[in-house]
């Protein structure tokens, strides 16, 4: 491929004309131009320029007609430009400051999905994420009817199913330390706390191989009933899963449990 040096050279020069002008706005003093450049800009896409601009125009239009319209871009231009945290907060003050707004419900829904936006992966601390299902849950609340409803209750489904999995993998960890007692206490918290999560299956999973350790290496006395123990697990595992994916590893392990059972019922 050969390359088109005047081409080259008319994009670079069109790249500066366009940098000196934003910079020839940014450092003009008539709030006009900049009014007009920071709507304009936001209109083409141009979030961070506008954002810019919009700094400072919202303390030199604060109490003006001109100011709701201003702080919701401004809230918005950080919304767009992944600042979610100054998102939140730009959106929570337009809130405050404009509670009649047309806008309102539009910047409540907003300021609720910057948290979710905000919410870590599931390995990490899970405040941000216990906080964005708070709001989005206050949201619609406030806006039972909104058009935003459906995205909410998506947006809460996926929160809720990574508080889940970090709770899960948390749970699951003991089994793969090999701390079996452990692993057993904390899937059973974790079935109990999350009834319809769909990690329980798994859940129930890492618990019958955990019991499977214990009960099959367990001394004499106490190996028959935990077998029994197990077998009435796996029972359970199959009427609530009955296609369940883990079913050839089960059927192995419950061989050698009916085999142990056998044993001990003809000593």
């Amino acid at each position: 491929m050969q390359f088109k040096p005047f081409s080259v050279v008319l994009c670079v020069l069109f790249f500066l004309s366009s940098c000196n002008e934003y910079q020839k706005v940014l450092n003009n003093d008539d709030m006009n131009i900049k009014y007009k450049a920071a709507e304009q800009y936001y209109n083409n896409g141009e979030y961070r320029r506008s954002n810019r601009l919009l700094e400072q125009l919202v303390p030199s239009y604060r109490g003006k007609p001109q100011a709701e319209r201003l702080v919701y871009f401004f809230a918005d231009s950080y919304f767009q430009t992944k600042s979610y945290y100054l998102a939140s907060y730009q959106f929570d003050n337009f809130i405050k400051s404009f509670p009649k707004s047309q806008k309102l419900e539009e910047a409540s829904f907003l300021a609720a999905k910057s948290h979710y936006m905000m919410s870590p992966a599931f390995s990490l601390d899970q405040e941000e994420t216990n906080n964005a299902i708070e709001k989005l849950q206050i949201f619609m609340n406030n806006y039972p009817k909104s058009k935003y409803t459906d995205e909410c209750n998506q947006l809460i489904n996926e929160l809720q199913n990574k508080i889940e999995k970090k709770e899960f993998e948390v749970a699951k960890q003991y089994y793969t330390i090999y701390d079996y007692r452990a692993a057993i206490k904390s899937l059973d918290n974790f079935i109990v706390e999350f009834v319809g999560s769909k990690f329980r299956e798994e859940a129930l999973y890492y618990k019958f191989l955990a019991s499977y350790e214990i009960a099959i290496n367990s001394i004499e006395s106490k190996k028959i009933q935990r077998l029994t123990d197990l077998k009435q697990l796996h029972n359970n595992i199959v009427r609530y899963y009955p296609e369940t994916l883990f079913e050839e590893d089960l059927s192995k392990k419950m061989d050698v449990v009916e085999k142990e059972i056998n044993i001990f019922t003809n000593l």
